[in-house]
């Protein structure tokens, strides 16, 4: 087989198991569970022959087929098989998970099947090298992701959700559309190598900016950013398996629509400013409503919130290719998360008699942001951190306040010297690893991802905010436990606990509250 026909590999075993699960009404279905085990491996080691192929061979793109320059074709290049592998690979062990926690369910086999096709269109969507299967893949994915939303049809929690998501992506959906008519209109072509090499050439037409516009809307939506992000945070009522399916290039798919058409987001300054703001303040936003949020999967998910505004600022600073490595780390480790909650709480459960907690006094938390810049600048200096963008040393700067975190755990007064040898390890370790793989990440797609630009003013604005920003709450981060049950805070931590009830605002507007009750 052609090398560039090798991506259509990875989604064909999933659509047949997906016809076969859909056949599955038995309470216990009996080959079912293996079968869909089975063709998840093989989607997962085509992706593999993808990668060897474009190691051995270089990129590659498939001819058309379709009609008008509209149809179906496959782009193999780093970012695409990086997508195909980490999606079959979470697709895999999400599907091996999904066998077990669901057997003995009513609709085992519908479950299974939505479950494949919503694989399968995410496929479909990373390796898109046309407009019109890339916009079809697109809605593909909210619709079958939809189905599993409501697998649980009378739980009012879950009809919520599901409704504010329908909402939010049929909105997304007309932007991508939208965005897909006026790349165009602007290029001449709906051929995506094309678009982007006439992009990266300074070839534009009068839509570019406008499609970058409604690029960027989309991503926005799609990657539950504020306000928009309600559904997220109530999608628990479904089943454990769809929380870390949202993690392959579901919920993130907004982040890969940025990174794939990251040379016409240059053409727009004014768009990737957007970005940094509402990708920024969403990440700040999350990760201080997820301290007070008392159920695991709860605080997880507004974890994911706070990550996905995290990755949406990079692609704002024009770090496409940081904002690919943290898609794949981020969907790695949380989607381990939500399929080891419920072993993490009963492990915790079964402590008797914990020890006693480190909590950071203000003199603790000063000395780890002091060791952590300290250590950061060190390892910095190892990988030329002179010679680095100015976005790439504020990102690091704003990571390493996650290490200063870390550190004033081990700083304080009663902590173990154990865990202070072990946190400043940690430390030492996550400085150097930013560095490898932001350099690792960089080379490996220097030919496919513009390089970022020097900011301009407007940009230093935006640098030097996001890093005060991030600096503070990672400050109220640290010190959280020493004022969180202060009647004064009480208060406060109520409000933040609610999310400052934007969701409820968000339910309102769109009727979210007006649900069909259970039968």
């Amino acid at each position: 087989m052609p090398i560039d026909l090798l991506p259509f590999l990875s989604p064909l075993p999933l659509l047949v198991i997906a016809a076969i699960s859909f056949s599955s009404q038995a309470l216990r279905p009996k080959y079912l569970p293996a079968l869909s085990e089975g063709a998840a491996l093989l989607s997962f080691l085509a992706a593999v022959l993808c990668a060897a192929g474009l190691i051995l061979q270089g990129a590659a793109t498939s001819p058309l087929i379709g009609l008008y320059g509209l149809g179906f074709a496959a782009r193999l290049d780093a970012v695409s098989v990086v997508m195909l592998l980490l999606v079959t690979f979470i697709g895999w062990i999400v599907i091996r998970y999904a066998g077990t926690y669901l057997d003995g369910e009513a609709r085992q086999g519908p479950f299974t099947g939505w479950l494949c096709l919503t694989l399968a269109a995410v496929l479909f969507l990373v390796m898109a090298n046309n407009l019109f299967q890339l916009v079809l893949a697109w809605i593909a994915t909210s619709l079958f992701l939809h189905r599993l939303l409501l697998f649980y049809p009378n739980r009012p929690a879950a009809q919520r959700a599901a409704r504010k998501k329908y909402i939010t992506a049929r909105l997304g959906d007309a932007a991508v559309i939208g965005a897909a008519a006026l790349l165009v209109l602007a290029f001449g072509t709906a051929d995506i190598g094309s678009i982007l090499k006439a992009a990266a050439s300074g070839e534009t037409g009068g839509y570019a900016v406008a499609a970058a516009s409604l690029l960027a809307l989309a991503a926005i939506l799609k990657s539950a950013q504020f306000p928009t992000h309600g559904w997220l945070t109530e999608v628990m009522e479904t089943p454990t398996p769809v929380s870390a399916l949202l993690h392959a290039g579901v919920i993130n798919a907004g982040g890969f629509l940025l990174i794939r058409f990251a040379d016409v987001l240059l053409l727009a300054p004014g768009v990737l400013a957007t970005l940094v703001m509402i990708g920024g303040f969403t990440a700040l936003y999350g990760s201080l409503v997820m301290l007070t949020q008392p159920a695991v999967k709860t605080s997880l998910a507004w974890s994911t919130v706070a990550q996905m505004g995290f990755m949406i600022m990079q692609c704002g600073l024009a770090l496409f290719p940081l904002a690919l490595l943290h898609i794949v780390a981020h969907s790695l480790y949380k989607a381990h998360s939500f399929l080891a909650s419920g072993g993490a709480v009963e492990r915790v459960a079964a402590i008797r008699r914990p020890g006693p907690v480190a909590i950071p006094d203000a003199g603790a938390v000063g000395r780890a942001f002091l060791a952590a810049l300290a250590i950061y600048v060190l390892a910095g200096l190892g990988f030329g951190l002179i010679h680095k963008s100015p976005q790439v040393i504020a990102l690091g700067a704003i990571l390493i306040f996650g290490v200063a975190y870390m550190l004033a755990q081990g700083l304080a007064d009663a902590a173990p010297k154990a865990l202070t040898r072990r946190t400043a390890l940690y430390a030492l370790a996550t400085s150097v690893g930013y560095f490898a793989l932001q350099s690792a990440a960089a080379y490996v797609t220097a030919d496919i991802l513009p390089a970022t630009p020097a900011p301009g003013p407007l940009e230093w604005v935006l640098i030097v905010l996001a890093v005060i920003s991030f600096g503070l709450v990672a400050i109220v981060q640290a010190m959280f436990p020493l004022w969180a049950y202060h009647p004064a805070a009480a208060g406060l931590r109520v409000h933040l606990s609610n999310g400052f009830y934007a969701n409820a605002v968000f339910d309102r507007m769109v009727g979210g509250r007006s649900i069909r009750k259970p039968s």
